[in-house]
């Protein structure tokens, strides 16, 4: 009895060293799944009205070492209107953005349905790392309907004297809206119901009173 406490111990103390080193690489790989470079394109509102404007925030999560960004939007003509882009680049000047200065736009060009932004990092500026927006797009709500927010793009890091820059793995996740009737529209066709109901009333009251009045 004397031997056995001891090698029973020796035996628990094993076990609970095993249960923590399997309990920090589970973690560990969890942090690292969680830790996923994300691209998306995310709208102000998910059920915009007709007549109101709609911004679509383009940002980026957990990246490493990203010199150059190429997005293309894309959404459906019918419900949405592009209005404007405003580029979030270069930290420096612009906070909560993406990239180091000095940054050179290679192309930001906009069509009817499709919006396309390729950037660069330049010269000496480091890579960027974290997360931060590229660039808020905003549309005009043009008509009742669904709008998927389509997104593609392709992020390349930093690359070494003398050679080509790789591209960085990650995710792209889209977006959508579902556009609902003008606020007024709503308003007035209450408002007319109201007054409809209210006129009907006042004059059946008229024409009982003037029915039932003796001669």
């Amino acid at each position: 009895m004397k031997n056995s406490y001891p090698a029973f111990m020796k035996w628990v103390l094993l076990t609970l060293a095993i249960a923590v080193i399997f309990l920090y690489l589970v973690l560990a790989a969890s942090s690292q799944a969680s830790a996923t470079t994300v691209v998306k394109a995310q709208p102000s509102k998910s059920d915009p009205r007709v007549g109101e404007t709609l911004t679509v925030n383009i940002t980026i999560s957990n990246v490493e070492n990203l010199y150059g960004v190429d997005v293309i939007l894309r959404w459906n003509a019918s419900v949405l209107k592009f209005l404007n882009a405003e580029l979030r680049l270069g930290v420096e000047s612009n906070p909560g953005g993406v990239l180091h200065e000095e940054v050179y736009i290679v192309e930001n060009v906009a069509t009817q349905a499709e919006y396309n932004l390729v950037v660069t990092s330049i010269g000496a500026a480091p890579s960027f790392n974290g997360s931060g927006t590229i660039a808020f797009v905003t549309f005009n709500v043009t008509s009742i309907g669904q709008a998927g927010l389509q997104l593609e793009s392709e992020l390349a890091d930093h690359p070494l004297p003398g050679e080509n820059a790789n591209l960085i793995g990650h995710s792209d996740v889209a977006g959508s809206v579902d556009s609902v009737p003008e606020f007024s529209s709503i308003v007035a066709i209450v408002s007319l119901m109201i007054l409809t109901t209210s006129m009907l009333v006042l004059a059946t009251r008229y024409l009982k009173r003037n029915t039932l009045k003796p001669r």
